[in-house]
């Protein structure tokens, strides 16, 4: 293990290692995409970076904690303590190494139930297919996508919903992944509403645009009114609701009287607004779950709590109810530690 004479090797490591965590970050920025050279190996490069960085962060504080714990009079278990030790610190790369060649590839299908009060009786068992958070590129493979897509279509949902972020920057394959999810399957068709990353990549008029020539509906500050029998469900979508913004400032004009409000929403952070103005039920994503998540004390800590309180799962505000997906790829670091890739199917039951 780590003595004395060997800290400054150990500062050197982390040094470097902070280094480049901060190189994979910082092309990370979607500003600093014109920058980046083509072809797939510097994603690959930059998502090491960063999981590198947060590797050796994670092996320096568990290395600190075990030395902490160390006895160093007592001979006798000295070994096994540094074993432990050891195992300690080699902890945070193997689950990091987990996340990557794993976690990210564990899709699950995930069946959720949302009780709607007062929900009209032909919408009642209406089953509503979710996909979320693509990022089509290096990090999720056309084989990857058809396999989600095939879950989705095996739901036999009455309503097929794509919530944003068909890919990651400009230069992803986009035309590959509306190609891939033109296979969708649904009776009263595919729609969706778009992301941050269809910003990033100045490609939202495009994936209008050519996913609609492939019976992709995207909605764009647009509402759309599908019938079930005598019941009618206006289905709504708005684009990226910028963080801490002015949310839904349409949103009321984008209603129905008498009709289930439906509302897509890239963006989970707008629910609280979207509850005000009487959203009966609200689809989201953006979050991915929080992609590295860790329980503590019956918590869920991951970053993405830092940007808003609805992070994964059903959330109810009133008479208002929000289900956010984890989505299916990655951003950032290619690995998902506590938060696997979903394709939700959400199912409407009627509550008195």
């Amino acid at each position: 293990m780590w003595t004395r004479d060997r800290m400054p090797k150990l500062v050197w490591l982390l040094g470097v290692s902070a280094l480049f965590g901060a190189w994979g970050m910082l092309f990370e920025l979607h500003w600093a995409w014109r920058f980046v050279p083509p072809g797939e190996w510097f994603f690959w490069a930059r998502g090491a970076g960063i999981a590198w960085g947060i590797c050796t962060c994670g092996m320096a504080l568990m290395w600190g904690l075990a030395r902490r714990v160390t006895p160093r009079f007592d001979a006798g278990r000295r070994q096994l303590l540094v074993a432990a030790q050891t195992a300690a610190v080699a902890a945070p790369a193997a689950v990091t190494g987990f996340g990557i060649f794993v976690g990210r590839r564990d899709l699950r299908p995930v069946e959720i139930e949302l009780p709607v009060r007062g929900l009209a009786k032909d919408l009642d068992g209406i089953r509503i297919a979710q996909l979320s958070d693509i990022h089509y590129g290096p990090f999720l493979s056309r084989r990857e996508l058809a396999n989600a897509v095939g879950m989705a279509n095996e739901f036999r949902p009455h309503l097929t919903v794509v919530t944003g972020d068909l890919i990651t920057r400009d230069g992803d394959p986009l035309d590959e992944c509306l190609d891939e999810l033109a296979r969708l399957r649904a009776d009263s068709g595919v729609w969706g509403c778009l992301g941050n990353h269809e910003i990033y990549a100045r490609c939202e008029d495009y994936a209008e645009q050519e996913g609609l020539r492939r019976n992709l509906h995207f909605l764009r500050e647009k509402k759309q009114e599908l019938r079930f029998g005598e019941a009618r469900l206006n289905l709504a979508g708005v684009d990226y609701q910028k963080m801490h913004g002015d949310y839904l400032q349409r949103g009321k004009m984008l209603q129905e009287a008498g009709a289930l409000n439906v509302l897509l929403s890239h963006n989970p952070d707008a629910f609280g607004v979207a509850a005000q103005q009487g959203w009966d039920v609200m689809l989201a994503g953006h979050t991915h779950g929080g992609q590295v998540t860790v329980e503590y004390l019956h918590q869920h800590l991951n970053f993405a709590r830092f940007f808003t309180p609805y992070v994964y799962g059903h959330y109810e505000e009133g008479n208002s109810h929000l289900y956010v997906t984890r989505g299916i790829g990655t951003v950032g670091v290619p690995a998902r530690i506590g938060a696997p890739p979903e394709v939700a199917l959400i199912k409407l039951c009627a509550i008195s």
